[in-house]
């Protein structure tokens, strides 16, 4: 049991990810979450406003799964996998976090300045989500996928848009965290 309440190392997770996507390739489909999100949309009845949601989503429904199972298996980590311990970052993550202004690194997924519930209803707290709520989606739509249908599907079936994707990925995440994030804390 000690070993569920460890994060998994990667010669068991890493072996795992590419048995999901060769199970996919061989069905013949392509994972990812952000195509969750225009099918939802289109149940919803989106179609009766954009082209984009027009579409037959009944092929997609079995990726819907995708994203139940990502709640499940949340849950389950949470609840019955996981020993309360902190998060294991280095000294200087910590420290580069705390200079920022966070406090209790590592104790928590999500960090209580943005996403506590008094910091959320607040200008900067909704400034933040909102802005960041757009580009997600805006990139999202502008790259033809999210990082997850990029990197896991897109690289193992050697996609070059997928390589160029995931490397602005990158990009962007070291110009967030090195440039923009000190200047919003």
């Amino acid at each position: 049991m000690e070993f569920l309440l460890k994060p998994w190392p990667w010669y068991v997770s890493g072996p795992l990810i590419s048995l999901v996507m060769l199970l996919l390739i061989y069905f013949g489909k392509t994972f990812g979450m952000s195509s969750n999100l225009r099918t939802l949309c289109t149940i919803g009845g989106a179609g009766k406003y954009a082209d984009f949601f027009r579409f037959d989503w009944k092929v997609q429904k079995w990726n819907l799964t995708v994203v139940l199972g990502a709640i499940i298996g949340g849950y389950i980590a949470v609840t019955f996998l996981s020993d309360g311990a902190p998060i294991d970052l280095s000294a200087a993550t910590i420290s580069d976090l705390q200079a920022l202004g966070f406090s209790d690194v590592g104790e928590t997924i999500l960090p209580q300045e943005i996403y506590g519930l008094e910091n959320v209803f607040t200008l900067k707290g909704l400034s933040i989500l909102i802005i960041a709520g757009f580009l997600v989606g805006f990139g999202t739509r502008y790259a033809g996928g999210c990082t997850s249908g990029h990197a896991i599907t897109g690289l193992s079936n050697l996609q070059l848009p997928s390589l160029i994707a995931v490397i602005g990925f990158f990009i962007g995440g070291l110009v967030m965290t090195h440039l923009i994030l000190p200047l919003i804390f």
